[in-house]
């Protein structure tokens, strides 16, 4: 049984408490912190640094909040074909030493072939993942130390690498990964410890579960690869107050941004599934899971709505059904990671209490 574990989302393009202004607390290193040192007194083990183009430069931002933090780790991309994976492995290996294995990897093929081409990378989603695959098995075969490492293959070619320093996690830092397409599954099935599942109904959920669970039987890893959900989070004390905040969030947005956020939905399985939860009747996909944030943020919107007792109920079916990893986020971010870590956890854990725990 793998053990309970519980990450948070660092908003690098800033961060806010209603979309009708998105950016009303601006990036900064302050706001770093301050998410940073709440998701950590929360008892979140990971934060997830995001990538996209409006975001500040991950790497960057994670080395940052790595160094002025304690203990908790950063979920960092790995985006096929941005850099060298000789340098990508070298890389990881001097963040993993130099912060004593606070590292853990997210691979990201990219939703959108528009913004790939932009920030100059000429694959298509498909060939995205055969990159990533070479650069997997080539970061792998670095890792291990077995010596020189020669490698020739369709996008990546390397004769007699070898890197400096080691790997502090061993064999190497956990891999994670989000995706709908079979594709994605099937790169899961044979490298992932978690695979992230956007918002959606329990039983979807755990029918996907199921799906990916035989794919790993080919790669012997049926019971070593995991499972968990990209969710957002609204919790008050009261129900009628988390819904306030809802609301509040959605209100005054403008159609102009909605339709702007539907057009940035790509063609990936992961956000044709955000579409169509959207369109749902008054959002409501159970009775405190809540796809209204999809109308007005690109991505994984669908949160779980309510009081610290419904709140973890709703994640509770996650759990059941084979989830044991949470990336939450909310809204402004430090303060929705301290209500979470002081009203849900505690109540979270206490339900399972037979399970290992990853950070106690």
């Amino acid at each position: 049984m793998q053990s309970l574990e519980f990450g948070w989302f660092l908003p690098t393009n800033g961060d806010t408490t209603t979309f009708a202004d998105p950016t009303q607390i601006p990036q900064s290193m302050e706001l770093f912190d301050r998410v940073a040192r709440s998701a950590e007194q929360a008892g979140m083990e990971y934060i997830l640094v995001p990538t996209q183009t409006i975001c500040w430069e991950a790497w960057i931002a994670s080395a940052m909040v790595v160094a002025r933090s304690q203990a908790i780790k950063m979920l960092v991309a790995m985006r096929p074909g941005y850099i060298n994976p000789v340098l990508l492995a070298k890389m990881i290996s001097c963040f993993d030493q130099l912060s004593g294995g606070r590292i853990c990897i997210n691979l990201i093929a990219g939703a959108s072939d528009a913004e790939a081409t932009s920030e100059g990378i000429p694959y298509a989603k498909e060939e995205r993942y055969e990159v990533m695959l070479e650069e997997i098995e080539i970061l792998k075969r670095l890792w291990a130390g077995d010596g020189n490492v020669s490698f020739d293959g369709k996008y990546h070619q390397a004769e007699e690498a070898t890197i400096y320093p080691p790997i502090f996690q061993k064999p190497h830092p956990k891999f994670y990964l989000g995706g709908g397409s079979r594709k994605a599954w099937e790169i899961s099935a044979e490298h992932s410890s978690v695979h992230l599942f956007w918002g959606d109904r329990p039983e979807n959920i755990a029918a996907q579960i199921g799906e990916i669970r035989k794919l790993a039987v080919a790669y012997g890893r049926e019971e070593e690869i995991g499972f968990g959900m990209r969710l957002q989070i609204i919790c008050r004390e009261r129900e009628e107050e988390a819904w306030e905040a809802a609301r509040f969030l959605v209100a005054g947005v403008s159609d102009q941004h909605k339709s702007m956020v539907q057009q940035t939905f790509s063609d990936s399985v992961a956000n044709q599934r955000m579409r169509e939860l959207s369109t749902v009747e008054d959002g409501m996909l159970g009775p405190n899971l809540w796809s209204g944030i999809t109308k007005v943020r690109p991505g994984a919107g669908v949160a779980v709505v309510g009081s610290p007792e419904q709140c973890a109920t709703t994640l509770q079916q996650f759990i059941d059904v084979g989830c044991h990893s949470f990336c939450l986020s909310g809204y402004p971010h430090d303060e929705e990671a301290e209500r979470f870590g002081r009203l849900v956890r505690p109540l979270i854990m206490e339900r399972n209490r037979t399970r290992p725990r990853a950070s106690e």
